[in-house]
């Protein structure tokens, strides 16, 4: 069976949705993998990038980390959390932090690697990123801005290991 054919399990499948729902394309996150490794790969293409997504998307505990976070965000929205919390993911608040440990259970897939990549992408807030942190939508991305850019940094992690012979 080819990757393109193969099954993907309802938890997949609620994942990629929801990212889409939520604004974010597997082009957004690959363009991001280019940004992080395209000084280290001169002949990096986008199919590349676009592989590496769908492979770190493939993870169960990613797609479990997607959907956990998405759907605080929509809840934060619908103003459905109780206090103190709903101010806080409301605002993400710098020192609340949960989003960024859902993200480093992203980043970790891959190994280390993973968590300066995402380190240097979350600083630098590229492309999507950029859009996912403008709060003037009324839209509530806590959550969301670092899943993203986690997934980014681990299909980076997944590119380096690949490049080196190491296969994931």
């Amino acid at each position: 069976m080819t990757d393109e054919n193969r099954k993907i399990s309802t938890l997949e499948k609620k994942a990629r949705d929801w990212l889409v729902e939520r604004g974010v394309t597997i082009d957004d996150m690959a363009e991001l993998v280019h940004f992080l490794q395209s000084k280290y790969h001169p002949n990096l293409t986008m199919e590349d990038c676009r592989y590496n997504v769908h492979q770190v998307l493939k993870k169960r505990e990613v797609q479990n980390a997607v959907i956990t976070g998405i759907q605080l965000d929509i809840l934060a929205e619908k103003n459905s959390l109780e206090e103190p919390l709903q101010s806080t993911i409301e605002a993400d608040e710098g020192l609340y932090g949960v989003d960024e440990v859902i993200a480093f259970s992203i980043v970790n897939v891959y190994g280390s690697i993973g968590f300066t990549n995402y380190g240097y992408i979350d600083k630098q807030k590229p492309g999507i990123l950029k859009k996912l942190n403008d709060k003037s939508s009324g839209e509530c991305h806590t959550f969301l801005d670092d899943i993203v850019g986690a997934i980014a940094a681990a299909a980076s992690s997944r590119l380096a290991h690949s490049a080196v012979g190491e296969e994931y």
